[in-house]
């Protein structure tokens, strides 16, 4: 049976949580904080506006999971979709769990007349690159840099 996909809510948050964390520690060897990062899932559920959780369910279980945040495009004049907190368990992996998110946040983006997606993926992270070349993603032209303060 097929996942199904559909819009997370507050009562995804742990699951979520446990995505993430294994997330981060499989693609950057990082823990994150659990009390920070459940409210910060909570903060997004209960906020739209910041973004929002599209979640696969299969036989009531929540097997992956894509965040959606938006990017205002002066040079497009259009809104950009940044997918983020990609995760797929690991006993799912391979079955066509995240064809199946990108595939809906692609319909729902256009839907709702988003005039692109983006998102960022670790430089050794070639299963990943794959998959979304795959998908029909290209590479961009940009290096992404940051300063964060947490």
């Amino acid at each position: 049976m097929s996942p199904v996909i559909r819009e997370a809510d507050l009562d995804d948050t742990q699951r979520i949580v446990l995505f993430n964390q294994a997330m981060a520690r499989e693609t950057e060897g990082r823990e994150l904080d659990r009390k920070t990062l459940t409210q910060g899932v909570e903060s997004l559920l209960k906020n739209p506006s910041r973004g929002r959780y599209f979640v696969a369910v299969k036989d009531d279980e929540v097997v992956g999971q894509v965040m959606v945040t938006t990017e205002w495009s002066d040079w497009r004049n259009g809104s950009v979709w940044w997918l983020q907190s990609v995760y797929v368990s690991k006993r799912h992996r391979r079955e066509g769990v995240y064809r199946l998110l990108h595939e809906h946040v692609r319909e729902t983006a256009r839907t709702e007349k988003v005039i692109g997606i983006r998102l960022y993926v670790e430089r050794d992270n070639l299963p990943a690159q794959e998959t979304y070349r795959a998908l029909g993603m290209d590479p961009s032209q940009y290096l992404m840099f940051e300063e964060m303060w947490a």
